[in-house]
């Protein structure tokens, strides 16, 4: 219940309703799009000014790569689940927006961590942009391999395009930049960015959330006439694929505040960065499925419910 009388939160769950009542308030696209600039600026250079000062350790590259091979391992999973009940094509952009992550999720669990003092290392900014592109290479390589078994030309899904794309997006350039600067500024980095990176933080994470409440108000009709197996998948597999982040992390000993946001990170889906490749890398799948389970079912849950959840099981447990 303590999550929910957080200010961010509260403004989400004030955007739905203000958005389902249908009321005229609306953020410009413009400042939206400054909004969710800022706020990966200022995430990667908190993970940058944490990791300047822990150094790249043991610890940090162990995280890493778990994080790495949960970017690979769910897409797989998932591709070979989904196409039993649904088109492949379908199949695999679902497998790539559910093995992708949710920048805003994962600010938001850093946000509640911070809040109850739960220690968590900088790096994990880090981990959050290697495991975005994966997800997406694998369910292109999945669709190139139907059109060659169904004799047609790869097109506009051509790998090199997906690999340019995936790796020179502006918001992931941005994040990693932003975490490379606060490596090199150290402490005195930090100190001259805290008005920015800092103090502003909260107010533009609530802000950004209120925004995206009236977004997925939008899209919730979007899942009338879905089907019931697919909406049911939408709940229940970012719980699958926490749990698997949770054993996998006490299998390695990964401490719980890392433990908690890889859960998150790997229950998120991509509602920003995956439907834009994927519009042009797979058109034969159905945006109006994989864009509405993603931002209108498993978005909200992870921010309402997901999240406390994760991290009480990480830190409980550990």
């Amino acid at each position: 219940m303590h999550s929910f009388l957080d200010p961010a939160i509260l403004f989400f769950v004030f955007g739905v309703l203000a958005g389902t009542a249908r009321s005229n308030l609306e953020i410009p696209p413009a400042i939206s799009k400054f909004l969710s600039l800022y706020l990966l600026m200022a995430l990667g250079l908190k993970g940058g000014f944490a990791l300047a000062k822990s150094g790249l350790t043991p610890e940090v590259l162990k995280s890493l790569g778990l994080a790495v091979m949960l970017a690979i391992v769910i897409p797989l999973i998932s591709y070979q689940i989904l196409r039993r009940r649904i088109a492949a094509y379908d199949a695999a952009a679902i497998a790539a927006t559910y093995g992708s992550v949710s920048a805003v999720t994962f600010i938001t669990a850093t946000q509640a961590l911070e809040r109850q003092g739960i220690a968590f290392g900088g790096h994990m900014a880090a981990a959050m942009a290697l495991m975005e592109s994966p997800a997406i290479i694998i369910a292109v390589l999945f669709a190139n391999h139907l059109r060659s078994q169904q004799g047609q030309t790869q097109g506009q899904g051509g790998l090199g395009k997906v690999l340019h794309e995936s790796f020179t997006d502006g918001a992931q350039l941005l994040l990693l930049g932003a975490m490379v600067i606060g490596v090199l500024t150290g402490d005195s980095g930090k100190a001259a960015m805290q008005p920015f990176s800092g103090d502003l933080f909260k107010g533009m994470l609530a802000f950004f959330l209120l925004d995206m409440g009236l977004m997925t108000a939008r899209n919730l009709p979007q899942l009338r006439g879905q089907s019931p197996w697919m909406l049911a998948y939408a709940v229940l597999a970012p719980l699958c694929h926490a749990t698997l982040a949770w054993v996998l992390s006490r299998l390695v000993g990964i401490p719980p505040g890392e433990t908690a946001l890889l859960m998150v990170l790997a229950a998120s889906a991509s509602y920003i960065a995956v439907p834009a490749v994927l519009r042009f890398a797979i058109p034969e799948a159905k945006p109006s499925l994989y864009f509405a389970m993603s931002l209108g079912i498993t978005f909200p849950l992870n921010i309402l419910l997901g999240i406390p959840l994760y991290t009480h099981v990480a830190t409980s447990a550990w």
